[in-house]
């Protein structure tokens, strides 16, 4: 099998191993001239972002990069991206990375043209309708992991440096133009990185395909998604040269965030706060709060994922599945617990607060309130 495409949903993506030598082609073709290209600081010091800065000056767009951006990206680093953006002339970004490159560049070609602060744009009910769209500049995606998701999103994360709050910025033209979805850019993640990354977007999938939503489009997309990573990211993880396995994971990735358009839930809603509060990996707190989760959601959701245990050829059903899940985790090095992350009881009030007012709670199957959540906290602690 070939693995090369062009696809359009839910957007353009030129997928296939080499073609970030198509990023300047792709910049002319949406009309970019000046880019900013946006990534974090360490990805910023790696050959890669050279590479990609002597692609961009060799098509004639200059050789600009903001790299102020934090693991847990917030305002802060949002307003200097935006100060940089406007100081040159920009007109339009290039957001390369992980999840926090991208929701910063993203967030940045939004926030650039708009009056408002950018907690006006949370995703809630139809804040959104306040942006100006046309003042929205395009965007290009190239990620660098397989995890996220953010490269086909609508959405970007932002944490609120005064309250330690995760928040969802969303607005629909935050969907990039173009992705490069290139799996020889991902070769270079350590095995860690490649688990948490790997496991966020399995956690994507498997909300997506247990939340009560309809969106048989995003179930199917969910389904194939988890039978991806768990074919191909152990392979990934025990060989990052394994360039079949990255292209699959890489796909994986963005069909991930495009099933969690049908919804998020507890995974997502508990490690919103944990992230911002402890700065810990998003795709790995990820997975240490799934079991406990399914076990919550097991009253819901428990004969639908005997359809996942059939598709993905394990056996006893659901608790087959939640067996694999552990069994998984365990292989890849991940904690069993929360407080292996650096957790801590005394802060289990204030992360159920902030998980309540996560818009991720909405899609869970099991309706969230504080004392459930609590128990989850501590189940998973």
């Amino acid at each position: 099998m070939t693995l090369i495409g062009n696809w359009s949903y839910p957007t353009n993506i030129r997928f296939g191993t080499g073609r970030i030598s198509e990023l300047a082609e792709s910049c002319h073709a949406i009309g970019i001239s000046r880019p900013l290209l946006v990534t974090d600081r360490g990805l910023a010091a790696l050959p890669l972002t050279s590479r990609i800065l002597n692609l961009l000056e060799a098509g004639g767009l200059g050789r600009a990069c903001f790299s102020d951006v934090d693991p847990n990206p917030n305002e802060l680093n949002l307003l200097a991206g935006i100060e940089a953006y406007h100081a040159s002339g920009h007109d339009g970004v290039v957001a390369l990375g992980g999840g926090s490159g991208l929701d910063l560049g993203k967030t940045v070609a939004f926030m650039q043209g708009q009056s408002r602060p950018v907690w006006d744009f949370e995703d809630i009910g139809d804040y959104w309708t306040r942006a100006n769209a046309d003042r929205i500049a395009p965007i290009i995606a190239v990620p660098t992991t397989a995890g996220t998701g953010s490269e086909v999103g609508r959405a970007s994360v932002l944490t609120n440096s005064k309250t330690h709050s995760k928040k969802i910025i969303f607005h629909p033209k935050i969907l990039p133009s173009i992705v490069i979805c290139d799996p020889e850019l991902t070769i270079g993640m350590p095995p860690a990185i490649t688990a948490g990354t790997g496991l966020d977007a399995f956690a994507h999938c498997v909300e997506a395909f247990s939340s009560p939503n309809y969106h048989p489009m995003s179930q199917g997309i969910a389904l194939e998604g988890m039978r991806l990573v768990k074919e191909y990211l152990p392979r990934a993880f025990a060989d990052g040269s394994d360039l079949e396995a990255r292209a699959h994971m890489m796909s994986a990735a963005a069909m991930g965030a495009t099933a969690f358009q049908k919804g998020l839930g507890a995974i997502h809603a508990m490690s919103h706060p944990i992230g911002a509060r402890f700065g810990t990996h998003h795709g790995t707190t990820n997975a240490v709060c799934m079991p406990s989760v399914l076990a919550l959601n097991a009253p819901a959701i428990s004969k639908k994922f005997e359809t996942v245990s059939d598709y993905l050829g394990i056996k006893g059903g659901f608790e087959g599945f939640c067996e694999f899940v552990q069994t998984l985790n365990d292989s890849l090095g991940i904690p069993r617990h929360l407080a292996d992350l650096g957790v801590t009881e005394a802060a289990i009030p204030g992360l159920v607060q902030d998980a309540l007012s996560d818009p991720s709670c909405n899609g869970n199957p099991v309706q969230l309130n504080p004392e459930n959540l609590a128990l989850l906290f501590r189940s998973a602690m």
